[in-house]
C-alpha cells in the first residue's frame, strides 16, 4: 500500500469526524434528538448529517481504489509498460483542427465567393428595417 493512498484516506476521514463530532455534541448537549428538535436544532442536526454523509462519497471511492489497487496513475503506468498507450492519446492538436477547417472551408465554394470591389452584395431586409423605412 502506498503512503499517499493511506494519507488520502485519513484526509477523507477528517471532515467526516468533524461533522460527526458536531452532530454528537449537539445531540449529547440536548439529551436526545427530540429535545434538540424542540429547541430548534432540528435543521442543524439534519444539515450536519447530510454534509457528513456527502463526505462519505470521496472516502468510499478512496477506499475502493486502495483495496482494489486501481488508480488512474497505476493504469497509465501499466499501459506505458505494455506499450499499448498511443503517444498522442489525450492530447489536442490545434494544427490538425486548423487544417481540417481550412480544407472544409475551401470545399464550400459558395461561402468563399467574394464580390468584385465595385459590387455590393444585397443586404437582407429584416422586419425591424421594414418598420423603419415606412
Amino acid at each position: 500500500m502506498q503512503l499517499k493512498s493511506i494519507l488520502g484516506v485519513i484526509g477523507a476521514l477528517v471532515p467526516i469526524l468533524y461533522f460527526g463530532g458536531l452532530l454528537y455534541y449537539f445531540v449529547d448537549s440536548m439529551g436526545s434528538v427530540e429535545d434538540a428538535q424542540m429547541n430548534g436544532l432540528g435543521p442543524t442536526l439534519l444539515g450536519l448529517a447530510v454534509v457528513g454523509l456527502l463526505f462519505f462519497i470521496p472516502l468510499s471511492v478512496k477506499l475502493v481504489r486502495l483495496f482494489t489497487g486501481s488508480s488512474s496513475r497505476a493504469t497509465a503506468r501499466r499501459a506505458d509498460a505494455n506499450g499499448s498507450k498511443r503517444d498522442d492519446e489525450g492530447e489536442f492538436d490545434a494544427d490538425a483542427v486548423l487544417v481540417r477547417y481550412m480544407a472544409k472551408r475551401s470545399t464550400d465554394g459558395a461561402s468563399d465567393a467574394v464580390s468584385p470591389p465595385g459590387e455590393q452584395t444585397p443586404r437582407p431586409i429584416w422586419p425591424q428595417d421594414r418598420a423603419a423605412r415606412s
